[in-house]
């Protein structure tokens, strides 16, 4: 899979004073925006004879977050784990339909499966950083996977730790190992990882939800700054945290889609009743 990014300029990006300017972007500059968007044509999965997904068509635009909301077992995270094909590595699971980021079918016969993961990102529910690996090679390990090495390495990674706001943090324990962290810089760590590698789309499954208020509010202000660089999917069960990061939200019942709109249009004047029984807490 190609997708539009190149690292030929790698070496050539001038040197920077990292404590100077610690807040610099993952490119060490202001960016263009560069996210893909998704689109999810008649996108049915199953675990095994259960069906999870049914028949789920919607298009997630190009940097922008889009919050997908629903009661528990509605299919949120197995829509967000089919876009990149992670829900098939579950025994028995599979899906059916079709994932276009840009005008690439991420379900195409021969495609590389490493490459659509590595284009479409995956931050998970709890922090995950690799356990015997150090803050700095938790960030280097997908970079290193595909085949950078040397200054180039220390650059990136560098670099998606600022992004991320942990350069401050840990710019002195580096070699310290990442689980050693607490709960929200673990997960911006695993933030760092994910960018570092200059995906199109992350996807987030309920990035927040095992984090305390402050570090929470952290996470949600990474989201609005790196959405200006990437197409977000944010999966939530926290609605007042889909008003808060959102441009636009999924509603999902049983499997299918109900409603797809504006996130404030989504939570001020729904199209569909069960959306608003839904928002208004009324069952979920």
């Amino acid at each position: 899979m190609s997708t539009r990014r190149t690292h030929s300029n790698e070496m050539t990006t001038p040197d920077i004073n990292e404590d100077e300017h610690p807040d610099l972007g993952a490119l060490g500059a202001p960016v263009a925006p560069t996210g893909h968007s998704v689109e999810v044509q008649e996108l049915n999965a199953y675990y095994g004879s259960e069906q999870a997904l049914r028949e789920v068509t919607l298009t997630f635009a190009a940097n922008t977050v889009t919050a997908i909301i629903g009661p528990s077992g509605c299919g949120k995270s197995t829509l967000v784990r089919c876009i990149n094909r992670m829900h098939e590595e579950i025994p028995g699971a599979r899906a059916e339909g079709r994932v276009l980021l840009g005008d690439e079918d991420v379900y195409a016969p021969k495609v590389d499966i490493t490459a659509v993961r590595r284009a479409i990102g995956m931050v998970f529910q709890r922090p995950n950083p690799f356990p015997t690996m150090s803050i700095f090679d938790n960030v280097a390990a997908g970079l290193k996977l595909a085949g950078m090495r040397g200054e180039a390495v220390r650059e990136r990674v560098h670099r998606s730790l600022r992004a991320v706001g942990l350069w401050g943090e840990v710019k002195d324990r580096l070699n310290r190992p990442g689980i050693g962290l607490s709960g929200g810089q673990q997960q911006r760590l695993c933030i760092a990882r994910t960018i570092a590698v200059e995906p199109e789309v992350i996807l987030m499954d309920e990035p927040a939800s095992a984090l305390d208020p402050i570090s929470t509010l952290r996470v949600e202000e990474l989201i609005a700054e790196l959405k200006s660089r990437y197409t977000i999917v944010i999966v939530t069960h926290n609605m007042q945290q889909a008003g808060r990061v959102a441009d636009s939200t999924v509603f999902m019942l049983d499997g299918s889609l109900v409603e797809h709109a504006p996130t404030q249009q989504m939570f001020t004047n729904p199209r569909d009743e069960r959306t608003e029984r839904y928002v208004t807490g009324k069952f979920g």
